[in-house]
Formats: structure tokens, sequence, C-alpha cells
């Protein structure tokens, strides 16, 4: 798994990282959260050895990525989707890295044929959308079966079908065992991928757990339908909650959870028809822990003017 403790980087007077821990473990998609300049890019870039921190120290399965003597075997990552030199083909481009880590010709096909790039294995890199830079990119990460991987915004420039198969990819990659870290701004398509959390802001965790967890922290309320609302209402208020009148006879209830409603309900013999818990969305958790580290904002409570 991937261990961060205590990393600090400074770049002159600017401290990027504030002694960030966290860890990452294999099985899940972790996804890696927070506003620009949170730090994201400095621990990711620490973890795969492309920069030296201050102190604290980032390690891959009990090593630093550099101790590690074949790393795409181990570790595979994609930092930047354009990095790939335009005038290689696509196959040229994979065969070079493979080549690097001693990485067999065949599974350079197995992996172009895995994202769906066999069609366009002798096509210059240049001429390639961002879509299919970003499964190229992909596809050197897999190339060596690492145990690990390490995406930074892996959907950019993917349709809805390449997004739809990004997050099945990243959803089977964890069923085989393997450690997944994803970073991304997405956060709609976050909360249909990833299962654990990490949020940062200003080079600090501000959160570490799983997409449940957060979304009952910030449980906003519960719908509840019954045919008898009118006497379950006090029995409601009876246990502390706040209970409003709702949509279509629904009623509105803050300080309980949907559990202890249906067993009050039961008891007092009341029928209910329907319970829905209404949470924040991750959007809504994301931007309510993150405000105060967030560097550039807007005021969105103006009207704009013609």
């Amino acid at each position: 798994m991937i261990v961060v403790r205590e990393l600090t980087k400074r770049y002159g007077p600017t401290l990027a990282l504030d002694q960030l821990s966290f860890e990452v473990r294999p099985g899940v998609v972790t996804g890696f959260l927070g506003p620009n300049g949170a730090g994201k890019s400095t621990a990711l870039r620490i973890i795969l050895g492309l920069h030296r921190p201050t102190s604290g120290e980032a390690l891959i399965g009990n090593r630093r990525y550099d101790r590690i003597r074949r790393p795409m075997r181990e570790v595979g990552a994609v930092l930047d989707a354009g990095a790939a030199h335009p005038g290689r083909t696509a196959f040229h481009h994979l065969a070079c890295l493979a080549r690097s880590n001693g990485i067999g010709g065949a599974r350079v096909s197995a992996v172009l044929e895995r994202v769906g790039l066999a069609g366009v294995a002798q096509k210059r890199v240049g001429g390639f959308s961002l879509g299919m830079r970003q499964r190229l990119g992909i596809a050197g990460a897999l190339l060596g079966d690492p145990a690990v991987v390490l995406l930074d915004e892996p959907v950019n420039g993917l349709d809805a079908a390449g997004i739809r198969w990004i997050r099945s990819t990243l959803r089977s990659l964890a069923a085989e065992g393997r450690t997944v870290l994803l970073s991304s701004h997405l956060m709609s398509e976050m909360a249909l991928t990833v299962d654990h959390v990490l949020i940062i802001g200003r080079g600090r965790l501000l959160a570490e757990t799983s997409v449940a967890a957060l979304r009952d922290r910030f449980q906003r309320d519960v719908l509840v339908r019954s045919p008898r609302a009118a006497e379950l209402a006090p029995v409601l208020t009876g246990l502390g909650a706040t209970v409003t009148a709702g949509e279509d006879g629904g009623l509105v209830v803050v300080g309980v959870n949907a559990a202890t409603i249906g067993d009050a309900a039961a008891a007092a013999s009341i029928p209910v028809h329907g319970l829905t818990p209404r949470g924040a969305t991750l959007e809504d958790v994301y931007l309510e822990m993150t405000g105060e580290a967030t560097e550039y904002r807007t005021d969105t409570t103006r009207t704009a003017r013609p």
C-alpha cells in the first residue's frame, strides 16, 4: 500500500505540504480531492520520486519509489496524458517504456487491446485526441501489470463511453486487490467511482473516510411518507426531532435517522410508506470542507448584470 508520513514540502517561503499523513490501501478505489493549490500534485510527485520532500516520507510497499529497481512492474502512474512524444506511434511509445523495464512486446499489444487503442496502434500520437492520449497514458500505467496504480485527472477529454470505461477499469483493478489512487476535480464522477476519499486543503489532510460515511456525516434530513402523518409527527418530536410539513403531505424530519423513525412508527403501530434520507452530495461536502482552503473564490451570491 501507499503510506505518507508527516510529509512537508517547501518551495522557498511557500508551504505546499504541511505534515501530511495518510494511507492508501489495496482493494478499494481511493479518491484524492482538494482545491487548486491544495498540494495534490506535489504529493503525487513526491510519492513517485519526482520531487524530494523537505521532511517526512512517502513509501510504496515499504520502499521509496526511487529504490524500486523496475518501477513499472510495481507502480503504474499517469500524471500528464500529453507526455508521449507526438512523433511516435502508440505501439512504439509503449514498446520503449516496456523495454526500459524488461517487459515483453506481447504485453504492449495486450494493454493496447485493453484500453481500446489496438486499431490505432500504428498511428502517431500527435494525431490523437485528448481522450485517446488519456487511454494511451493508462495503457502505459498498466504495462507492467502493477500492484499500485496512480492516476491524475484520468477522465479529462474522455466522452461518456470513455468515462464509463475508466470507471469500470479502476473498479476491476481494485477488485483484483490492487491499490488505486485517483485524483480528480470532477465530483460527480468521483461519487460514482471511489470508495474512500482523502480530502486535503493548504497541504493538510482535512478528511480521510469512506464516501458513505462522509455522506452520513452531512445528512440533512429524512423525508417520511405516512397515511397517518399527523399522528406520527408528535411521536417524532417526542424523540427530540424537528418535524415540518413537506411536499405531498410528507414530513421533513431533522435530528433522528431513518432507522429510529421506522422503529418509532412501528412501536406506535403507525404505517410508513416511505423513508428517504436526504444527505449532501459529495460535491456539497467537498465545497463545505474545503471552503476555507480554497485559494481562489468568487462571490456566487451576487447577480450578474447585463
